[in-house]
């Protein structure tokens, strides 16, 4: 333990630490529940109308609610894990994370739904291998970069080999596809290798290179040309490219400063595609106003940042890869809920990406809730080790 980081730790706490964090810990409970609570109410109309769901009005609720259940009972299984254990596994759950994208892509495995094959069924639920993926991104990139440290500032050494593996997963994303997901883990891969210290130099190149990529694929792409289309003037065509933005920036006119109450929402009545996944912040914009996004985006925000202190605290501690694994998971829930935020608001073009925390999805709160349990495994094992050297 870096001497700086112990007198900082006797300057600033003379109690004894608390095990956990409140301002990680109470946050991202808050999410979670307030995220029920939207996923119910924007999904009654869908549930009473749909003969999948047998019009149970609850359907979606109970269902988020067992996915909330064992995504917490795994959270305190992860907590339990030693880092150490995390960083032995980051390859092997890589290699794992692979194979089940490989495997959605196998014709009668995976499952199709709209045109894109990205889950894998297994009985009563499906698993989309993305959401984990992003998990497993997470630990790896951190490993990769600990292991790495030393040729951080080679092209050759330090980045081409993640280039590879990356370029490897992205390959098989697009071909579900999931360009959401793809932008999340090269922005988590990306972002771990900056805060291990990769060439300024080279990391502005490679940025402007992917930056380049992406607008390749996008424009060699018929249906995202079509989304950048929509996005750009969504009232040109309100029925066809542009319906999912227009409906969405509608739900936020309605609900102008608090809302038109809980429950009250009209663009939930089948106006609004997707409304209880890719579009709850809109069904919670139009039913509790600006007051209900700025309290999810406070939330979030908290979240974000005490992911970098952590992982801050940990740097400081000379625990890089819980400092980077730290800051890792505060990349991708930042990214995503600003993307996803993005989309709902207008500000960016309509894709595929759930809010984490709060969207329905069984696979997407799993790997959420486990990830917030190693941040929190990281924060622990830091305040042990703080209490045992100002012991």
């Amino acid at each position: 333990m870096s001497a700086h980081a112990l007198r900082g730790y006797r300057a600033g706490s003379a109690a004894q630490p608390q095990e956990l964090d409140p301002m990680l810990l109470w946050p991202a409970l808050a999410l979670l529940l307030f995220g029920m609570v939207m996923v119910y109410s924007a999904s009654i109309a869908t549930a009473e109308g749909s003969r999948f769901t047998g019009h149970q009005p609850a359907y979606f609720l109970i269902r988020h609610g067992v996915f909330l259940a064992i995504g917490l009972i795994a959270a305190a299984v992860v907590f339990q894990v030693p880092l150490r254990v995390w960083q032995q596994g980051a390859p092997w759950l890589f290699l794992l994370g692979v194979a089940l994208l490989v495997l959605v892509l196998v014709p009668f495995i995976g499952r199709e739904v709209n045109g894109a094959r990205r889950w894998l069924p297994l009985g009563l639920v499906n698993l989309q291998p993305s959401e984990l993926m992003k998990l497993f991104a997470v630990l790896y990139a951190a490993d990769y970069t600990v292991r790495k440290l030393a040729d951080m500032g080679s092209f050759r050494r330090g980045f081409v080999p993640m280039a590879l593996v990356m370029a490897l997963v992205g390959g098989l994303l697009l071909r579900e596809p999931d360009f959401g997901a793809f932008v999340v883990i090269i922005c988590i891969a990306m972002g771990i290798l900056f805060l291990g210290g990769i060439n300024v130099r080279l990391f502005a190149v490679l940025f402007l290179f992917l930056a380049l990529a992406f607008v390749v694929l996008i424009w060699t792409s018929p249906y995202r040309r079509e989304r950048i289309f929509g996005f750009m003037d969504p009232w040109s065509d309100a029925y066809g490219k542009g319906y999912q933005l227009s409906h969405a920036l509608i739900a936020f006119g309605r609900g102008e400063w608090f809302g038109v109450g809980l429950g009250g929402s009209v663009e939930k009545l089948f106006y609004l595609p997707e409304a209880h996944t890719d579009f709850l912040l809109a069904v919670i914009a139009e039913e509790l106003g600006l007051a209900g996004v700025l309290a999810v985006i406070v939330l979030f925000a908290l979240i974000v940042q005490r992911a970098f202190a952590i992982g801050r605290q940990s740097l400081l501690l000379e625990r890089a890869y819980g400092g980077l694994v730290a800051q890792g998971i505060g990349i991708w829930i930042g990214v995503q809920a600003f993307i996803n935020m993005g989309v709902n608001m207008g500000l960016l073009p309509t894709k595929g990406l759930t809010l984490p925390l709060m969207s329905f999805g069984g696979s997407g709160i799993l790997a959420n809730c486990v990830a917030l349990a190693i941040l929190l495994r990281v924060d622990y094992e830091n305040r042990a080790l703080m209490r045992g050297a100002a012991a």
